[in-house]
């Protein structure tokens, strides 16, 4: 496979995981997505579901993991990709190490909780029995206004909140 198609398949499967971080948003959840893709076919998807499944754990990419290890009745999940639209956190990096994912695609860098090489970097942790190999970037204009634009608004509707809640 050619670099231009390797860069178009991410481009692809980035694009899929930002319409999944559009349905976490439309929920109320932080708008990150994630898609698990082996041979070039979805094995698992997924999105942040933490807030309305009060599950810490409910994030895209263990959402994901877990729907592509139960489509291939395999808890270790070997040769895929994951794409997310935000770097892996702590959890979710140690969840795609445990499953052997080949390849951990991202778009928006996270620089408090990233573990994809922001804050550290686990998924290639030579102390580690597996390392993941990592592509940043992909469609990160996109993942990263996506993150923003939702913090943003957050702010804004706890401001009007506290003038509200000032004036009464």
């Amino acid at each position: 496979m050619s670099d231009l198609s390797q860069i178009a398949q991410d481009e692809l499967w980035m694009t899929h995981a930002l319409t999944l971080a559009d349905k976490a948003e439309s929920m109320g959840e932080v708008p990150v997505g994630a898609v698990v893709v082996l041979d070039n076919k979805i094995i698992g998807e997924g999105y942040n579901r933490s807030i309305i499944d009060n599950d810490p754990c409910g994030h895209a990419e263990i959402m994901a993991i877990q729907a592509a290890a139960k489509y291939i009745d395999n808890y270790r999940v070997l040769n895929a990709t994951v794409y997310v639209t935000l770097e892996p956190c702590s959890m979710c990096a140690g969840a795609i190490v445990h499953a052997r994912i080949k390849r951990a695609v991202f778009g928006a860098s996270d620089y408090k909780t990233g573990c994809a090489g922001s804050i550290l970097n686990l998924l290639q942790h030579d102390k580690l029995n597996h390392q993941v190999e990592v592509q940043s970037g992909v469609l990160s204009a996109e993942c990263s206004g996506k993150i923003s634009a939702f913090f943003k608004g957050r702010r804004a509707q706890i401001k009007a909140l506290r003038q509200t809640t000032k004036h009464e």
